[in-house]
């Protein structure tokens, strides 16, 4: 393995969803002080804005590591069988038990990348 290339690839959602998150955040505050029954609206964005800083794929030559909002997998490259994208254009990666686990945030696009990793 050459030293220019990288060791590890993450994977994460866009950062503009975190912003409008934000956003939509700011904008509830008004909302949600005009009673205590609109205080749940301000989790909506709350929890986007965790998700997309904790969310994404991270891809090593050991595996792939999936993180989501409340939990994470560990999947070596000898338990993965295929990789492919579905309709909309998402990374799935067929496990040798059949299992389909979605990669977050990796497009068809990222495919070359994560095969190369992969092979090493």
């Amino acid at each position: 393995m050459s030293s220019d290339q990288p060791k590890r690839i993450r994977f994460r959602p866009h950062g503009a969803i975190a912003i409008a998150a934000l956003v939509a955040l700011i904008g509830a505050v008004p909302l949600a002080s005009a009673g205590w029954y609109y205080l749940p609206i301000l989790l909506i964005p709350l929890v986007i804005v965790i998700w997309v800083l904790r969310a994404g794929t991270e891809v090593s030559p050991d595996g792939v590591r999936v993180r989501a909002l409340l939990g994470e997998r560990r999947i070596g490259w000898s338990e993965i069988s295929e990789l492919g994208a579905d309709q909309r254009g998402r990374v799935q990666a067929r496990l040798t038990d059949g299992q389909i686990v979605p990669l977050t945030a990796v497009r068809d696009r990222d495919l070359p990348r994560l095969a190369e990793m992969g092979n090493r």
